[in-house]
């Protein structure tokens, strides 16, 4: 599958849980509820995946980890906040970047329509 196919698809299934839920509930709440329909739906992902930090040929463990990687190509991070600082954005396609991935979506909980809580972040792709 695609980069752009496997969005849509994990698009097609927070939207699933927003419609569900609503914004208002802690971050880890849709993280559980994202990751039961992404397996209702057959997506396979990885979740709380180690972001390494290589400095100078040293790797650091600096505890750096995103929600999903799905399919083993697009990183997701979940949010659940009234405004995503800008910082927020810099920090998914620096985890893209260090995964070697090329796309990325930062997703936004706390939003009326999930549409306008979802922001792709692209690296080379």
């Amino acid at each position: 599958m695609h980069e752009n196919e496997i969005s849509e698809r994990i698009i097609g299934c927070a939207i699933e849980v927003h419609r569900a839920l609503g914004p208002g509930l802690l971050e880890s709440a849709y993280e559980e509820c994202l990751a039961a329909e992404m397996d209702a739906q057959g997506l396979h992902y990885d979740r709380q995946k180690p972001v390494p930090i290589v400095y100078r040929n040293i790797k650091l463990d600096c505890g750096y980890r995103v929600d999903f990687v799905v399919e083993g190509k697009v990183v997701v991070d979940l949010k659940a906040l009234d405004l995503v600082p800008p910082v927020m954005y810099a920090q998914i396609l620096t985890y893209v970047r260090l995964l070697d991935k090329r796309l990325g979506l930062l997703i936004n909980f706390h939003v009326g329509q999930l549409s306008k809580g979802v922001k792709r972040v692209v690296n080379k792709l």
